[in-house]
């Protein structure tokens, strides 16, 4: 059975996670899957700072606030 997911604000600095679902509409979809944050993808959470935070996917680095990243469930890896 996988592990219950969460939204990626609630992750803690350091955490690997994959996301599992995206919460925000077809919008927010779009906008993740261009940025290569779609269903599946394994991140690092960086730093947390402020509302938001910074992910990486690989060599990329990417700040989301804390409205997106409250719509952005992920399960740990």
């Amino acid at each position: 059975m996988a592990a219950a997911s969460f939204p990626l604000m609630m992750a803690d600095e350091g955490a690997r996670v994959r996301i599992v679902s995206l919460m925000g509409g077809e919008g927010l979809a779009r906008r993740m899957t261009e940025m290569g944050l779609n269903i599946g993808a394994e991140v690092l959470v960086k730093q947390r700072q402020g509302g938001g935070l910074v992910v990486m996917r690989g060599e990329t680095r990417f700040a989301l606030g804390g409205g997106m990243a409250n719509k952005i469930m992920v399960a740990p890896i």
